[in-house]
C-alpha cells in the first residue's frame, strides 16, 4: 500500500461517533482515506466507580464492527497504551486476538506500534507480519524525534518485529503542540526530520497532529472561530522543506483532542455545540448545557447554514444532517451524533483541502 498525495490519514479512536462518521462517508471519500485506528481505553463508570466493561467485552465486538463499517479497506490498527498490557479471556494479547478475528473476511489492516510498545505486543506484531505480510506502521512521538539517533531506535524495532524499511510506514505523531508559531516550529521540525536520514527508505511517511483545543471552557457562547493551525503548519512545512526531502502525507485527529477523556456527566454538563470545519478555521456554535436544552441544536444548525461557509446539504452526510436539523426535519439527537456529524464533515473538508493543495509526498 503506497499512499498517493491525495490520501488522508485521520487518527480515530474506535468509538461510535468516530466509526459511524467513517461509515457514512461517500465511497469516493473512503477511497482516499486510510485511517489510523486506535482500540481505545475502556470507559469509566463514575457512578459505580469501576470500568464499564471487562477487556474481553470491550475488544470482542471490534472485528465485527470493523467488517460492517470499513470491511476490506486498508487501515492501521493500534492499541491504546492504557490497555496494552491487558489479556483476553484466552490469555491472548489484544492485537493478536483482533488480527485473528479480522483474517476470515480478509481485512487489509496493518498493525501499528510505537517505540514505547511493550515486548508482548512487539512479539505479537512479529507473528502478525509473518502471517499477513502487509508490513507495519511505526509511530514516533515528537519527543522521540528530538532524541539522539532516532533512526537507530526505529530500525531496531523494525528488526525485532521481522520487518524491513520498504515495508514500514513511518508515522510522526506530533500530538497537540503549539502550532500558532508554525513558521518557527517548521524550522525546528525540518532539522529533527533530517536526523531520520533518507525518508524515501520507508514505504509511507505520515505527519499527524492537531491544533484542536483540549477543552471549550474558554470558548464563549454564540459564534466563534478557531484557526486550523495544524493545517496551516502543514502547508508551510511543505513549502519550506528542501526539495530532496520526502513530503509527508497529512494526518490529524479530526475534531477530537488526542488527550480527550470521558468526564463525569453528573458533575460536568457539556454545552450543546457544533464544530464545522472550513479550509481555514473551525466554526463553533456553542450554547447552554445540551442536556437541559437539546432543542438549541436547531438554532446552531440554522446559524451554520446562514453563515456563508456552509457547503450545502449534498456535501457530506454531516452537512445533510445539519441542513435537516436547521429546517427541523431532524431532531437534536444526542452528543455522539453531533460528534459524528462534525467528524464526517471534517474528513470530507480535509480531502478537498488536499486536492486543492496538489502536492506529492
Amino acid at each position: 500500500m503506497i499512499l498517493t498525495s491525495d490520501k488522508y490519514v485521520p487518527s480515530l479512536r474506535w468509538r461510535m461517533g468516530e466509526y459511524q462518521a467513517l461509515f457514512r462517508l461517500t465511497d469516493t471519500a473512503k477511497s482516499r482515506i486510510v485511517p489510523y485506528i486506535t482500540i481505545p481505553e475502556i470507559e469509566y463508570d463514575f457512578e459505580s466507580r469501576r470500568l464499564k466493561k471487562t477487556i474481553q467485552k470491550h475488544v470482542e465486538p471490534f472485528a465485527e464492527r470493523y467488517k460492517a463499517k470499513w470491511y476490506q479497506r486498508p487501515s492501521w490498527i493500534s492499541v491504546h497504551p492504557s490497555i496494552m498490557d491487558n489479556k483476553m479471556n484466552d490469555r491472548q494479547d489484544i492485537l493478536s486476538y483482533v488480527f485473528d478475528e479480522l483474517r476470515p473476511f480478509k481485512a487489509t489492516a496493518i498493525p501499528a506500534i510505537s517505540l514505547q510498545t511493550n515486548l508482548t505486543i512487539a512479539t505479537s506484531v512479529r507473528s502478525i507480519l509473518d502471517i499477513d505480510r502487509r508490513g507495519v506502521g511505526i509511530s514516533i512521538r515528537l519527543e522521540d524525534l528530538m532524541k539522539q539517533k532516532p533512526r537507530e531506535s526505529i530500525e531496531k524495532l523494525i528488526s525485532f518485529v521481522g520487518g524491513s524499511l520498504p515495508e514500514t510506514d513511518l508515522i510522526i505523531d506530533l500530538g497537540a503542540p503549539n502550532f500558532a508559531q508554525h513558521r518557527l516550529f517548521t524550522n525546528s521540525l525540518i532539522k529533527a526530520l533530517l536526523q531520520l536520514g533518507n525518508l524515501h527508505d520507508f514505504r509511507n511517511f505520515i505527519l499527524m497532529g492537531t491544533a484542536f483545543p483540549k477543552t471549550f471552557t474558554d470558548i464563549g457562547k454564540g459564534a466563534d472561530q478557531i484557526p486550523r493551525n495544524d493545517w496551516h503548519f502543514y502547508r508551510n512545512l511543505l513549502s519550506e522543506m528542501p526539495s530532496y526531502m520526502r513530503r509527508p502525507n497529512f494526518g490529524d485527529y479530526t475534531i477530537v483532542h488526542p488527550e480527550f477523556k470521558a468526564i463525569d456527566m453528573r458533575i460536568v454538563k457539556p454545552a450543546g455545540k457544533i464544530i464545522y470545519t472550513t479550509s481555514d478555521n473551525w466554526e463553533v456554535r456553542k450554547g447552554d448545557s445540551f442536556r437541559g436544552n437539546p432543542q438549541q441544536m436547531h438554532d446552531h444548525c440554522a446559524s451554520i447554514v446562514a453563515s456563508g461557509v456552509f457547503k450545502g446539504s449534498n456535501y457530506s452526510n454531516g452537512d445533510e444532517y445539519i441542513a435537516k436539523c436547521a429546517n427541523r426535519e431532524k431532531g437534536p439527537s444526542n452528543q455522539t451524533r453531533w460528534k459524528n456529524v462534525g467528524i464526517n464533515h471534517h474528513m470530507t473538508q480535509v480531502l478537498d483541502d488536499l486536492a486543492m493543495l496538489g502536492v506529492a509526498p
